[in-house]
């Protein structure tokens, strides 16, 4: 999950001298490319939000969704887990979106995301110089994060790069202590390059691995699940929708063993919600505990029959985070 983390430790872990792709380097490009982007079947995105591309610096062609909302409002920006795509955010994207702008980003390798030729790139440091290459390049210079596992690490990147920029994060199911357990898991299937001819087979599998996870999913709970993690081929085979080879850089012992705690310092004075799913088994209540203590302006959500990670849909989900962007609205408007 965090490839190249492992061996950095503190304040310096995003900074632009681990980049391979630097900070300084992620400037808009001079001509941005918007047009629509083909959709994979079950896309839920098409209808209400718009298709966006980024060209990163070293020439990777990423895509993101916009939904647009009124602007008055601080927006929120949506990170994803680690083979995850925008897909994941289209429920809680639609529903904050009527009362402000959301951005889901997908990193490179994944969704309709160009893949990297070079798999050493998969990384943290240069998925936080991508994220803040697209804030650049929307003209962003104040955001909600809501970042779901890694998507919540790379948020607290976005931090310590540019502290100025974040008014709030919600942290999806990820702290600064990650149990083993999770990560073998996630090991069990990450890149195996899957491919099944129908639907039915690709449910199965995906139901196979995580019932413990989504222990109340009912069929169409997980038809759903399988259209926003997997993609159809040319060849007609279905597939998860991200590039096998981010396997290269996932090794469960040593991501379980890096010292997060001094990146989650970094959001010690940003308002902060850590949801957390009450069967995780990538977060245990312990560390959930332990960061409520160590960060005073972090508050906690349990999610009910829910493990590594909710799907932010779970009304519990939908109301907390609702609530709490409107109060980082509130402060933010009082302290500028």
């Amino acid at each position: 999950m965090l490839n190249r983390l492992d061996n950095n430790r503190g304040k310096g872990v995003f900074e632009a001298t681990a980049l391979p792709v630097t900070i300084s380097s992620v400037q808009p490009p001079t001509a941005v490319n918007l047009e629509a982007i083909p959709v994979q079947d079950g896309d839920e995105t098409k209808s209400a939000a718009e298709d966006r591309r980024y060209t990163t610096s070293d020439n990777l062609t990423l895509h993101y969704v916009f939904y647009p909302g009124p602007a008055e409002r601080v927006p929120v920006v949506c990170l994803p887990g680690l083979t995850r795509n925008a897909r994941d955010f289209a429920g809680i994207a639609k529903h904050l979106s009527a009362q402000r702008c959301v951005y889901c980003l997908e990193f490179r390798g994944r969704g309709r995301s160009q893949w990297d030729a070079n798999p050493s790139n998969y990384q943290a440091p240069v998925y936080v110089a991508d994220t803040l290459g697209i804030l650049a390049q929307e003209k962003l210079d104040r955001v909600i994060v809501l970042g779901t596992s890694l998507g919540g690490i790379i948020g607290t990147g976005v931090a310590q790069v540019n502290p100025s920029i974040l008014a709030g994060i919600v942290l999806n199911d990820i702290g600064p202590e990650i149990d083993p357990s999770g990560l073998v898991r996630i090991g069990s299937y990450l890149g195996h390059g899957d491919r099944w001819k129908t639907w039915d087979e690709a449910v199965a599998t995906l139901k196979a691995v995580n019932t413990v996870v989504y222990p109340d999913f009912t069929d169409q709970d997980w038809l759903s699940y399988a259209r926003k993690t997997c993609r159809e081929n040319e060849d007609g085979l279905i597939a998860q929708d991200y590039d096998p080879a981010l396997s290269q850089g996932f090794a469960a012992d040593s991501a379980a063993n890096v010292d997060l705690w001094p990146v989650f310092d970094a959001l010690e004075a940003i308002p902060a919600l850590l949801i957390r799913g009450a069967l995780s088994d990538l977060l245990s209540a312990e560390t959930a505990d332990k960061m409520v203590d160590r960060l005073p302006n972090l508050e906690l959500e349990t999610i009910a029959n829910r493990g590594h990670v909710p799907t932010l849909e779970e009304p519990a989900s939908l109301s907390v985070i609702e609530a709490f962007v409107a109060k980082v609205d509130t402060l933010d408007r009082q302290s500028s």
